[in-house]
């Protein structure tokens, strides 16, 4: 494969296969050894304290793979304690990535390589790892002081609990202020570089080039230039101690994936989605106004939007989530596209603006990012709990649509078609992302404007017989008319009311009406869905069923069955209210049916209750994602018990 990289740093022109000849060593550097042998895929989980800048190690890591070519899936795990005492356990930060020279769907199941910064880090991680894989560690984090706070009565490196691993000892602090004598940095912030020190080493390791990262410092530091010099010396340095030190028997590549031409750029599913939401703007030429409040894990879509500023998106940041919520209600009800975003907890504020806005049928779109709830709950861990919050979760009979993107690059694609759909049926849409997609990062092929499509929007101007709540014969949905527009002054609120007048009513029949009428557009959104069809065979022994973020895991299982010769196939759902009008047939055409979730059931319980089809659950709510090995051990558990 042949690439340009963009000036951004960020995107990467693919303009074909190679055969995947990729050897990605740094120029400039001295007394590199031969890359020893070729890998098809690796996982490395770089884990530290907090501030010892593991995220951004690890984004650096699969950022640079994903510009030499290489398929890449991430998963980001933050404390969930603010500021939690350095060296402790609840304080442990990590970043796990595959990057691989062919299709992949998840960051991996465990590491082949741990990064330990300190003990802690060691005793958080260690079950992850699997006898005989290798553990870099920096061993002036396993001091006593280091010890004593993680729990170790005794040294791991030297007490011979890790014989059964493949143990590299290197004192990255010490190193890393060795190289940074010169710098005129305190100490605190000389230390805080080691984390490109170990970024470099694992750079020789695995044949990256330094060049990304170089210009990356370059850029993020340009303004600061003893911090720019530090990290970029702390970089190379620790490329040069892995080139000279043989603490390494060999040095591997990973060749580049095949990938089809076009233009690439690694990108993280918050991100996805604000520039989907953007995208679907510019072609409906309509101005998008985000009204929000932050909270993990969807404050980063209010940060890349407020990003567009110059584009004519506006931000605002509300003093809270009802605030933010009206305040995206009164740009739809002005003409604009009304999004908020939110985690579960911000949901249950904005319930009450949710259900006004279903009452006045106006186009706003929801974020929940979901996280392990109730309550505060795991505020940086991954679930799909939310489900029932957004489809039942508001007074009366409140019905909205909910999507799902189903990885990081498919949130462009929701986002996009979340606005379509809100502005094609007038009608709130809901999508339910969640912490593993919007943290987590993949290789994005970029769109073309031109292959986008076109979403007409068509605002009411002619005042002869003009009714709020006269609808389209097709969608139901009602007419659009911004306030201010010559001869359509209109009423919308709360308060039931009567179909195409919109006058307040209190009649029963009046009512009833009104809640069917509404449900049954909401029904109608489904005639705009792709019928769906399983990935695998079309009918067998077994459809494994799931939606939103389980789906690498999932797809990867799935796999892996039918190479062992099991009639399994995989459907993933990302339309789930309305339902695809198709699926109730599609799951009769199975003799089991498996659904997994990251909850106790909530799409299982929607799936027989609709379809009075009988299914096989399988269930995690420990705020981790699944591991493909835990889904395949399902199917295998799933194929052996009574087909119906």
């Amino acid at each position: 494969m042949t690439g340009e990289v963009a000036p951004t740093g960020s995107l990467v022109q693919v303009d074909g296969w190679d055969g995947g000849n990729a050897t990605g060593v740094a120029k400039g550097s001295n007394g590199d050894r031969p890359v020893a042998g070729r890998l098809g895929s690796v996982v490395i989980r770089f884990a530290g304290d907090s501030g010892d800048g593991m995220q951004l190690t690890g984004s650096q890591f699969a950022t640079t793979s994903a510009l030499i070519g290489n398929d890449i899936a991430t998963l980001p795990d933050f404390p969930a304690e603010i500021r939690a005492p350095a060296g402790t356990l609840p304080g442990v930060s990590s970043f796990q990535l595959q990057f691989s020279s062919g299709e992949i769907f998840t960051p991996g199941d465990e590491p082949d390589v741990l990064v330990a910064m300190n003990a802690a880090a060691l005793k958080v991680n260690l079950g992850t790892l699997r006898v005989g894989r290798t553990i870099i560690a920096n061993t002036d984090g396993f001091d006593a002081s280091n010890l004593a706070k993680s729990g170790y009565s005794a040294n791991p490196l030297e007490d011979g609990s890790l014989d059964g691993y493949r143990v590299i000892p290197i004192p990255l602090t010490t190193l890393t202020m060795k190289v940074l004598e010169e710098s005129p940095l305190p100490k605190r912030e000389k230390q805080m570089c080691k984390n490109f020190y170990a970024l470099g080493v694992l750079y020789w390791l695995y044949s990256r080039p330094l060049e990304p990262t170089e210009a990356w410092i370059a850029g993020k530091f340009g303004k600061l230039p003893d911090v720019c010099a530090a990290n970029l010396t702390a970089l190379r340095g620790g490329y040069s101690y892995a080139t000279a030190s043989e603490l390494f028997d060999a040095r591997y590549e990973v060749p580049a994936a095949p990938q089809q031409p076009g233009l690439y750029r690694n990108i993280s599913g918050n991100k996805a989605l604000a520039l989907g939401f953007y995208a679907a703007s510019v072609k409906a030429g309509l101005p998008l106004f985000l009204g929000s409040y932050p909270i993990t894990p969807a404050s980063d879509i209010l940060a890349e939007l407020a990003r567009l500023k110059p584009q004519g998106v506006i931000t605002f940041q509300a003093e809270d989530e009802i605030a933010a919520v009206c305040a995206a209600i009164g740009a739809s009800f002005a003409g604009a596209i009304g999004l908020t975003t939110t985690s579960g907890p911000g949901i249950a504020l904005k319930n009450e603006g949710i259900g006004l806005a279903v009452m006045t049928e106006l186009p706003l779109v929801i974020v929940n990012v979901q996280r392990g709830g109730p309550s505060t709950g795991l505020p940086t861990k991954t679930e799909q709990a939310d489900l029932l919050q957004a489809l039942c979760g508001r007074n009366g009979e409140c019905p909205t649509v909910v999507l799902a993107p189903q990885s990081a690059a498919d949130c462009f694609d929701i986002g996009f078609e979340a606005v379509r759909l809100a502005l094609m049926h007038m009608t709130p849409v809901f999508v339910l992302s969640d912490g593993y997609i919007a943290n987590g990062s993949e290789p994005w092929l970029v769109p073309l404007e031109s292959e986008l499509a076109e979403i007409p929007v068509h605002f009411a101007v002619d005042p002869g017989g003009f009714q709020p709540f006269l609808r389209d014969a097709e969608t139901l949905a009602r007419p659009w008319a911004p306030p201010g527009t010559k001869g359509l002054e209109h009423r919308i609120g709360g308060l039931e009311h009567s179909n195409g007048s919109g006058n307040i009513s209190y009649e029963p029949e009046v009512h009833e009406e009104m809640v069917r009428l509404r449900a049954e557009k909401v029904a109608r959104v489904a005639r705009d869905y792709p019928p769906v069809e399983p990935w695998g065979d079309p009918e067998g022994d077994l459809l494994v069923v799931g939606w939103g973020g389980t789906f690498g895991a999932l797809r990867t299982a799935v796999k892996e069955a039918r190479s062992r010769g099991l009639r399994v196939s995989h459907l993933h759902l990302r339309h789930l209210n309305p339902l695809p009008e198709n699926l109730g047939e599609m799951l009769q055409r199975f003799a089991r049916v498996l659904v997994a979730e990251l909850n106790l059931g909530q799409l299982d319980m929607v799936l027989r209750a609709k379809f009075l089809r009988n299914t096989i659950r399988y269930n995690k709510v420990q705020g981790q994602p699944f591991r493909s090995t835990e889904i395949l051990a399902a199917i295998e558990s799933a194929m052996e018990g009574d087909p119906r």
